[in-house]
């Protein structure tokens, strides 16, 4: 057979067989006066078998590795392991389809699912409830409330589970997910820290603003917060986020970690 009629008997592409050529897989065969390769029976068993057993998953190293090894044992070990990897990837798919079965069901009977998400579905209601509060307040939506929503989505992102900020979050969440005038109280934080964009950190609203954040804190989050220091906001992600931040803003931040540090002691 020439190569042509080889791949067509196996399925496979003149190319493919050339590359089993390149790799060694497959034996260079007896090549006639002109130069044409010549293949046999033989051949195409081995180009059948690599065939087969790459349409299970196996590289080509381990098709090889099983087609060296006359007593099939290499054939056990190597489906054994397959086996255990399918294993792995049928789970790992399982838990991402009921994932987007959670994230489908918090869609129906809602306009959408956040714009930040995929997040919990902890956070998508909450979430879903800024939103309804900008509404009910009219007005375009204060832009510190849309990077409240970033940071939030990030933290839940880039936390490990059962960390401070992952609790941080959860109590957060928790104190004005449910709680109307805590979350009306927020949307007026978020407008007054709008109205500073473009001040400077002098500003007389510093540091009354900073003091109205400090009261609308639920306890738990005041107390994680409290163990931040002013060095915490310098460096890698605090110059990030503090990167499109205005002069007043960010002297309303360090402001609150002040007074949430003073109140700790």
């Amino acid at each position: 057979m020439r190569i042509g009629e080889l791949a067509a008997l196996t399925g496979v592409t003149p190319r493919t067989v050339r590359h089993y050529h390149h790799i060694g897989l497959l034996p260079e065969p007896h090549r006639t006066p002109a130069g044409y390769r010549v293949y046999g029976l033989r051949d195409a068993y081995r180009v059948v078998r690599v065939r087969r057993l790459t349409a299970l998953g196996l590289s080509l190293d381990e098709a090889r590795d099983v087609l060296d090894d006359d007593s099939g044992v290499e054939l056990r070990e190597v489906l054994g392991e397959l086996d255990a990897e399918l294993a792995r990837q049928e789970e790992a798919v399982r838990l991402r389809r009921a994932r987007v079965a959670e994230l489908l069901a918090e869609a129906e009977g809602h306009p959408g699912l956040p714009t930040e998400g995929p997040v919990s579905p902890e956070l998508t209601a909450l979430f879903r409830r800024m939103r309804e509060t900008a509404d009910t307040l009219g007005g375009p939506e204060p832009d510190a409330a849309v990077k409240e929503r970033e940071l939030m989505s990030l933290l839940e992102g880039a936390a490990p589970q059962g960390g401070d900020q992952g609790a941080w979050l959860s109590s957060l969440v928790s104190a004005f997910g449910d709680d109307p005038e805590a979350m009306a109280a927020a949307y007026g934080i978020y407008a007054e820290m709008d109205a500073l964009a473009d001040a400077d950190a002098d500003d007389p609203r510093v540091e009354p603003l900073a003091a109205r954040i400090v009261a609308s804190l639920p306890e738990e989050v005041a107390r994680m917060a409290a163990g931040v220091g002013p060095g915490d906001l310098t460096g890698g992600f605090a110059d990030a986020f503090f990167d499109d931040h205005g002069p007043a803003q960010l002297a309303v931040v360090r402001r609150v970690v002040e007074l949430l540090g003073e109140g700790a002691r």
